[in-house]
């Protein structure tokens, strides 16, 4: 993500914000101590950032997370419940007002180039925009050429206003369930080899499966590595595609000018990555590059932000007051992010981040809400006596593959957990992440953790009320808004 005030840029690997994202992207870079993979410009931009250590998603799914990044909103607040595509067709409601709405509004020309995945237009319309909706999708968030040349004509015709632009990369994501052809990952697209393509200003860069740093939550197996090794591969496209990114930006002589944000939408498509709400599937990258807070260029930061800080951070760098309106009826909407800005002056002491997911394809109806404060995480599994489901990408994964054929066979899974445990979870999750970083031991039914496990509780429920969660109630009671209490029990036996 970019903004200049100057401006703003969004870089976002496969979803997200100005002037980088990237899609279902990780912990796979030098920034972030992975000394297997070879990511210069991912860490030339972490020596002129905070580098947050504590960063996370609301929701690990791509268009709920992209919804919740431009409107600061949570996905059950906002509307996108989950995928915004094909059969899926999940939009954010009409009344929401989104970033690039309110930007507009205050004369900051808006820019998107690459993956989209929100809708509808009417509540995130950009001036400039080449996204999935008018462009292939692999040309504007992968052919890392196109977007070197589409983000030089955003900057070449740059008026008198401040500008955001969000450039979002649909790398690192998986494409074997709609491009095969191109590889799991699609890393071999435009490698030059017959068939594949060729984007010039790519040096492809290959990995050995002995080479990669395997997660603690993806099973140790030949076929994970090699799934990995090629996840690698894509990940340098998008790092080499950032510096191409920033030359523009310098180019254009508004690189000291722009506060430059990267991050990324969830957590890695793989096993207990995306679509979950462990730790491993909602910690993002998040750098921030600000030409104004110099003295904490190359620190790290321990204080805990999510991506619903990025839409108040980003009206703080342009001193855009926030709207009071209402989405439904009378309730006001009230931000519940705050601006990272002063992170960038000083560190601060916050120590609390709330998740919220609902779908993620339309057939995936699994609602969790989660908290974690401090080192405790705790996670509300609504519908906890349903298997959780499993997407249609992630299924014909290599990895996911070769756990169900172990599995099946009664082989080593080479995995901290069953299959059948991942499928079927406890209501409530509770795990002290200082003390037990792979979430391996549940102690929400552990009496000694009795009194933080109600003081999370408590929390979470605050929090799904003021943002008017609609599942506040569930599973084991109904909301209805105009009786007191508002819960009615259902006696459902939960």
């Amino acid at each position: 993500l970019g903004t200049h005030r100057g401006s703003g840029l969004v870089l976002q690997g496969s979803p997200r914000t100005p002037p980088a994202a990237a899609d279902d992207g990780g912990f796979e870079s030098g920034a972030y101590n992975n000394s297997a993979i070879q990511t210069p410009n991912l860490d030339a931009l972490a020596q002129r950032s905070v580098v947050f250590q504590n960063a996370f998603t609301s929701v690990s799914s791509c268009s709920p997370s992209r919804a919740s990044i431009l409107t600061g909103l949570p996905q059950h607040q906002n509307g996108m419940y989950g995928l915004h595509q094909d059969v899926h067709h999940f939009n954010s409601f009409d009344g929401v007002r989104s970033l690039p709405r309110l930007l507009s509004q205050a004369r900051v020309r808006t820019g998107i180039i690459g993956k989209k995945h929100v809708g509808p237009e009417a509540v995130y319309p950009f001036d400039f925009a080449y996204t999935e909706e008018n462009s292939s999708v692999l040309q504007v968030g992968r052919n890392i050429t196109r977007i070197k040349a589409l983000v030089r004509q955003f900057l070449q015709s740059q008026d008198e206003r401040p500008f955001f632009l969000y450039v979002a990369f649909h790398d690192p994501h998986r494409c074997g369930h709609s491009q095969p052809q191109y590889g799991a990952f699609c890393e071999k697209f435009g490698n030059g080899e017959s068939g594949m393509g060729w984007i010039p200003d790519w040096k492809p860069q290959l990995y050995r499966p002995e080479q990669v740093q395997v997660p603690h939550f993806v099973p140790d197996t030949p076929a994970a590595r090699a799934d990995l090794a090629a996840q690698y591969t894509t990940i340098g496209r998008m790092d080499q595609g950032i510096g191409l990114v920033l030359e523009e930006l310098g180019h254009a002589g508004f690189r000291n000018s722009t506060l430059v944000i990267y991050t990324s939408d969830n957590g890695i498509p793989f096993p207990s990555g995306r679509t979950n709400l462990y730790r491993s599937g909602t910690a993002e990258p998040l750098l921030i590059s600000s030409p104004e807070h110099t003295k904490r260029w190359g620190q790290v930061s321990q204080a805990f932000a999510t991506l619903l800080d990025l839409t108040p951070t980003i009206l703080d760098w342009f001193s855009i007051p926030y709207p009071s309106y209402s989405i439904f009826g009378t309730k006001r909407v009230q931000l519940t992010g705050k601006s990272l800005l002063p992170a960038l002056e000083s560190e601060q002491p916050w120590a609390t981040a709330f998740s919220s997911q609902s779908h993620h394809e339309v057939t995936m109806y699994y609602p969790m809400r989660a908290i974690q404060h401090q080192q405790f995480r705790l996670i509300h599994n609504l519908n906890y006596k349903m298997p959780f489901p499993i997407d249609q990408d992630f299924y014909i994964s290599p990895t996911f593959q070769d756990l169900l054929n172990r599995t099946r066979a009664g082989q080593p899974t080479h995995w901290n957990k069953t299959l059948h445990q991942y499928y079927y979870r406890d209501r409530w999750e509770l795990f002290d992440c200082s003390r037990d970083p792979t979430e391996s031991q549940n102690l929400a039914p552990d009496p000694r953790y009795a009194a933080i496990f109600q003081l999370l509780r408590t929390q979470l429920l605050k929090w799904q009320w003021d943002t008017g969660d609609p599942w506040v109630c569930a599973p084991d009671a109904v909301l209805e808004k105009k009786l007191s209490p508002q819960c009615r029990p259902l006696h459902n036996e939960l």
